[in-house]
């Protein structure tokens, strides 16, 4: 039923349910699971003073690094549970890549974990769950 699953990993404490989660699907269905880390040089949410040009070579430099290291911890501990596992180290916009990366690998499932923003936030700059769920080629679950 579920022989690919994607899952975001973000280092944070709901990503890291969503890959517990998918580990136990995985299991169940002989699945292979793709790690994918999205990261962003977008400094837009920082006050003018502190704002830096986008195509800064050192802080693309420093957000690869952050996200392959998050990959590799994610990789570490799904290869410990004995599930087949790929990674992903992408840039660009979160719930853009996820949607295109699923139609383009014929995912049969997403699992990502919830955010928790404030209602103002999540207005502001909308939910990565809320645009995967909205746009997704295929089911999603999202593990709060």
């Amino acid at each position: 039923m579920f022989k690919k699953i994607l899952v975001p990993v973000d280092g944070s404490l709901h990503s890291e349910r969503a890959l517990e989660k998918a580990i136990g699907i995985a299991k169940k269905f002989n699945s292979k699971i793709t790690l994918l880390h999205v990261y962003s040089t977008n400094l837009v949410l920082l006050p003018k003073e502190y704002a830096v040009p986008e195509s800064t070579p050192e802080i693309v430099a420093i957000s690869r690094e952050i996200g392959a290291n998050i990959l590799a911890c994610a990789e570490i501990r799904t290869k410990a549970e004995k599930v087949q596992v790929d990674t992903l180290l992408e840039r660009g916009h979160t719930v853009k890549v996820i949607i295109d990366l699923c139609k383009e690998g014929k995912f049969d499932l997403i699992v990502i974990g919830a955010r928790g923003l404030s209602k103002i936030k999540e207005i502001l700059l909308g939910s990565v769950s809320q645009g995967v769920v909205r746009h997704a080629a295929c089911p999603v679950l999202i593990v709060k």
